[in-house]
């Protein structure tokens, strides 16, 4: 499966949890999920500002996005640290990834990405902090 359908089951499920009231998250939730959206949203933004950057910013920027999920996910128990973490585990291809040229050297496994791949990576990351403003607000 792709990393963005599985970003978009894992938000199918979360919000089917809210809406069904058997996920009702804490102010502490609340507040991580907040914090985690925020950040997300200001290392991808939108489709049109990171289609024109340069492949090495684009990862970097989806790194970003993987150590802002590992922060929140430092910071909650119960179901948003499940939520978290299986997003974060969702899109650890992202750490496979390399944006400079090998040299005859070593990659230690790392591979160019196409760039449909960046382009799925980022949709994920915008569903996955839809769904972390939804459960801000739930």
């Amino acid at each position: 499966m792709s990393m963005q359908t599985v970003i978009e089951d894992l938000a199918e499920e979360a919000e089917r949890l809210i809406r069904e009231q058997v996920w009702v998250p804490t102010p502490a939730d609340h507040a991580v999920a907040a914090k985690a959206a925020a950040d997300l949203h200001a290392a991808i933004g939108t489709t049109q500002s990171h289609g024109t950057l340069p492949t090495v910013e684009r990862l970097e920027h989806l790194r970003e996005v993987l150590a802002s999920l590992a922060i929140a996910l430092a910071h909650v128990h119960g179901r948003l640290a499940w939520f978290l973490g299986a997003a974060t585990t969702a899109l650890t291809p992202v750490l496979h990834w390399r944006a400079l040229p090998a040299e005859d050297g070593p990659t230690f496994g790392a591979v160019p990405p196409t760039p449909q791949e960046y382009t799925e990576a980022e949709e994920a990351v915008r569903r996955l902090q839809h769904t972390l403003t939804l459960i801000t607000a739930a």
